[in-house]
């Protein structure tokens, strides 16, 4: 028999008149199946919809994380966060991406948290630094007044806390935006002072000068605008006005401040007076024997004069006290670098994991490591390190582009650089190491394409202005565009040994000897480099002054015995005659 049954709308299951029929009509034991079958055929909300597609991009950056694709990670969370409703989950897209380097995935994610928690004074201020980093000036200047104007401690004061997250970013860019920041606060010495650090940063003597006085002028008593005052003195090139400004703030006072006293110190050894800012840091000691920042700068003197002994118990006496960890091992590590103890160099090296010297000291490790007989470990080493700190993760893997470049392993190497330019497509020092390898590897029309590429990203950059012109004077015959372009970076940093370096060489291109000479023995003076003394040895060869070739061969031989520039011309221009 066949049966039909009305369709009954679900709008209709929730009135309670219908509820009593279906009760009367089948009986109490039907209902709630009815009503669990209306429960499943319920429509999705939207909201529902928006977090299953979070979920669907959070798990889709957690496998990329896993597979080591970093940027489609920060854009995989940027989605998540977009979609989701919790602000956890923005918060954590913008903390991946900013800690990749991926600046617009990470802003773009922290203006969803901002969203989702109008409060965060984190949020806002990831925002703030975000925005100043990608050159949004003026959205910057607003993220940053909303956060002077929310309550807690005074404006002035709040200015200083921006310092350094400011400090992280294009230093005119910070340095302009603290002096639009600053400007309500005209009466605040905190504010003159945080406008004087910027401008300090972005090399701006005269600027830094004037606000530090303004500071001052407010209040006398507080030492710090003084020494940036002083500071700004050094900067602009008076070292003896510096070192006499500091000087007068101590007079006779054997109690005076110590941090006037270790200024002074600094400023002395930038004078290159090290035995006088020996003395400076002695007398803190003396007074303060656990002021880890003397300790600190002691250590450093002792390292620069070569009293490697004293520094080593300087430096270890530091590592114990827990200060200035990152310093004591950088140092540490170099002493041991020094004395040709790689196993103890690489335990210090692979110990630094922040600071400035952070990357440098892994693909320091990881040379050391490599020389060791263990390419891989050196390589896994630095894929190792990166994952452990992603803020470097980056950088870690275009250290393993420049580690397989140092190994001849080319094919790999210019993978590798393939995948930072993917993350990194308008980073400097990235698109030149990759026309450098081109270089390398003989593909050299391809090298110059990238440095063309580079030079309408950055035209005013002397490094790059530098490293094409220098390929074409060295690799082709297209020397009047060399010496424009080489010449241009002389403009530019007038006083580089590579640019003087390169100019000279352009000058042999052509044939001008004497000329390039004397700018080669220009250049060799500034950088005992083995490549400058190639090119020296070379041009006095044309010149026909053999014996003096020989003699700057023979000492750059020693200073740099595995030079392969210099080998090379010693078998062509002075192997023995078979005859």
């Amino acid at each position: 028999m066949v049966t039909t049954t009305k369709k009954i709308p679900y709008s209709m299951t929730h009135h309670p008149l219908f509820e009593a029929r279906i009760e009367r009509e089948y009986g109490a034991c039907l209902l709630p199946a009815i009503l669990l079958g209306c429960f499943l055929c319920a429509p999705v909300t939207a909201q529902e919809r928006e977090n299953e597609r979070a979920s669907t991009h959070l798990l889709a950056a957690e496998t990329a994380l896993e597979q080591h694709e970093y940027k489609r990670a920060a854009a995989e969370y940027r989605l998540a966060a977009k979609f989701s409703s919790t602000a956890q989950t923005a918060k954590q897209a913008t903390r991946v991406a900013y800690s990749y380097g991926f600046s617009e995935d990470a802003l773009a994610s922290a203006r969803r948290w901002v969203e989702l928690d109008h409060d965060s004074d984190e949020a806002l201020l990831y925002v703030a630094q975000l925005e100043l980093r990608i050159g949004k000036l003026r959205d910057a200047r607003r993220s940053f007044r909303t956060l002077l104007n929310r309550g807690g401690r005074e404006p002035g004061k709040k200015l200083l806390t921006f310092i350094p997250f400011l400090a992280q970013e294009d230093a005119q860019d910070a340095y302009k935006l603290m002096r639009e920041l600053a400007k309500p606060y005209r009466d605040s010495a905190q504010a003159h002072y945080a406008v004087a650090v910027m401008a300090l940063q972005a090399e701006d003597s005269d600027g830094a000068g004037k606000a530090a006085s303004k500071a001052i002028e407010i209040d006398p008593e507080w030492l710090k605008p003084h020494l940036l005052y002083a500071r700004s003195l050094l900067l602009g090139g008076d070292a003896d006005a510096a070192i006499d400004y500091v000087a007068r703030l101590i007079g006779d006072d054997a109690d005076a401040d110590p941090a006037a006293r270790l200024e002074l110190a600094i400023m002395y050894l930038s004078a290159g007076r090290d035995d006088d800012a020996m003395s400076q840091v002695n007398q803190i000691l003396l007074e303060q024997p656990s002021r880890t920042d003397a300790l600190r700068l002691m250590a450093i003197i002792n390292f620069r004069l070569g009293h490697m002994d004293a520094a080593t118990d300087d430096f270890q006496d530091l590592l114990s006290s827990g200060r200035f960890t990152m310093d004591a091992l950088y140092y540490l590590a170099r002493i041991a670098d020094r004395h040709k103890q790689p196993v103890r160099a690489i335990e210090f090296y692979t110990q630094i994991a922040s600071g400035p010297n952070a990357v440098v000291s892994q693909r320091r490790a990881s040379g050391l490591i490599a020389a060791q007989g263990d390419e891989e470990a050196a390589l896994a080493h630095l894929q190792q390190f990166g994952e452990a700190h992603p803020n470097h993760m980056i950088a870690m893997i275009q250290a393993q582009a420049q580690l397989l470049a140092s190994l001849d392993r080319y094919p790999e190497a210019l993978q590798t650089y393939d995948r930072v330019v993917s993350y990194r497509p308008e980073q400097e020092g990235v698109l030149l190491g990759r026309a450098e390898l081109l270089v390398r590897m003989d593909r050299v029309d391809a090298a110059i394409v990238d440095y063309r590429k580079a030079i309408k990203l950055f035209p005013d950059s002397a490094a790059v202005l530098n490293a094409l012109g220098y390929t074409l004077a060295d690799r082709t015959a297209r020397f009047a565009e060399a010496s424009r372009l080489i010449r241009k970076a002389l403009k530019i940093e007038p006083d580089s040994p590579a640019i003087i370096d390169s100019y000279g060489w352009v000058l042999y291109k052509q044939g001008k000897f004497e000329r390039a000479l004397s700018q080669l023995q220009r250049a060799y003076s500034l950088l005992r480099d083995g490549e400058v003394a190639a090119h020296i040895v070379a041009t006095l060869v044309k010149l026909e002054r053999m014996d003096e070739a020989r003699q700057v061969l023979a000492a750059a031989e020693s200073e740099s015995p595995d030079n392969p520039l210099l080998k090379s011309l010693r078998e062509r221009e002075f192997a023995p005659n078979p005859d």
